[in-house]
C-alpha cells in the first residue's frame, strides 16, 4: 500500500528560534537530479528586520564575552558538526566521499577560526610610539551587525562567512544559499543546540535578489559581505545602498575558500580603536 509522503517546510532561524516566514510563503528545494528535497520558507522585507533586530540586540553581549569564550563556542560548534557528519554529507548529495570531505573541511575552518579569537588582537593591535608621557595603544573592536550573502558553497563556504564575522565579535544576518539551503538550516539547528547566544547568527532562506538589497540599505547593519552576489547589477545597487551609512563592505573577485583562507575576512569587520593614556602617573 503506497502512502503520501509528508513533505517538511524548513522554518527561518532568527533570535535563536525558529519562527515562520511573516509572508507565509516557501519554495521548493530540489536536489541536483532534480527531485523533490524540502521546501524552504522565503523571507521577505519584514523578515530581514527582524533579524537585524535579533541582532542588534545579540551584540552587547556577544561582543561583551571574552576573545577566549567565543573560540571556545566555535570550537564547540564544531565538535557538534562533526558530530552530525553523516547526516551533513547526505544533505550535500553527490559522491559520499566527496561530501564528507566538505563537512570535514567545513569542521577544520570552525576549528582553525576559533583558534584566531584570541590571538587577532595580538597580531591587529598594536602600541603606537608617542613624543611625550604617554601609552598610546590600538586595538581592534567589532563593527557591529554585518550583513552575510552566503556563496553557492552550502557548507564549506557558508562556515567561512559566518566564523570570522562572529569570532570577532560581531553578529549577523545571514541570507542562506537560495537553491541549497538545507545544510544552511541544519546549521542553525545546530547552533540553536550549542552555546551560542541567540541572535548571534540569525539565518534567512529566499531569494537573493529580493533580500540582499533590504539587508544593504538597512540603517542598523555596520557591514555587508556580499561574496555569494554573483549578479553584477544586484551586487553594484548593494554596495551603493551600503554607501547611506558607510558600511564596510566585502566583495571578493574571486573566493575558493582554500586551506589557508588568511585573516582578511576577519579585520574587514573591525574598527580600531586607539587610547592615549598617561605615563609615569
Amino acid at each position: 500500500m503506497s502512502r503520501l509522503s509528508v513533505r517538511k517546510t524548513y522554518k527561518l532561524y532568527i533570535g535563536g528560534a525558529f519562527p515562520r516566514s511573516e509572508s507565509g510563503r516557501s519554495y521548493p528545494v530540489t536536489s541536483a537530479k532534480g527531485d523533490f528535497l524540502a521546501n524552504a520558507s522565503r523571507a521577505s522585507r519584514k523578515d530581514v528586520r527582524d533579524a537585524v533586530v535579533a541582532a542588534r540586540k545579540a551584540f552587547p553581549g556577544w561582543s561583551g564575552a571574552t576573545a577566549y569564550n567565543r573560540g571556545q563556542i566555535l570550537y564547540r560548534i564544531a565538535e557538534m558538526l562533526e558530530g552530525r557528519r553523516a547526516q551533513f554529507a547526505e544533505e550535500l548529495g553527490g559522491a559520499k566521499k566527496a561530501a564528507l570531505e566538505q563537512v570535514d573541511a567545513a569542521v577544520d575552518r570552525l576549528v582553525w577560526y576559533a583558534g584566531w579569537s584570541d590571538k587577532i588582537a595580538a597580531v591587529h593591535g598594536t602600541a603606537n610610539p608617542v613624543a611625550g608621557p604617554y601609552f598610546n595603544l590600538s586595538s581592534p573592536e567589532p563593527a557591529g551587525v554585518v550583513g552575510v550573502i552566503a556563496p553557492a558553497d552550502p557548507l564549506l563556504g557558508l562556515v567561512s562567512v559566518v566564523a570570522p564575522v562572529i569570532v570577532s565579535g560581531n553578529t549577523c544576518v545571514v541570507v542562506a544559499s537560495e537553491p541549497a539551503p538545507l545544510a544552511a538550516i541544519t546549521l542553525s539547528e545546530v547552533l540553536a543546540t550549542s552555546d551560542l547566544p541567540g541572535g548571534v547568527v540569525n539565518l534567512l532562506t529566499g531569494q537573493q535578489a529580493e533580500l540582499a538589497p533590504w539587508l544593504a540599505a538597512h540603517m542598523d547593519v555596520n557591514g555587508i559581505d556580499l561574496t555569494g552576489v554573483e549578479d553584477e547589477d544586484l551586487a553594484l545597487r548593494c554596495e551603493q545602498a551600503a554607501a547611506e551609512n558607510l558600511k564596510r563592505v566585502l566583495r571578493p573577485s574571486a573566493e575558493d575558500f582554500g586551506a589557508d583562507p588568511g585573516t582578511r575576512r576577519m579585520t574587514r569587520f573591525l574598527e580600531t580603536k586607539t587610547v592615549w593614556h598617561p605615563s609615569g602617573v
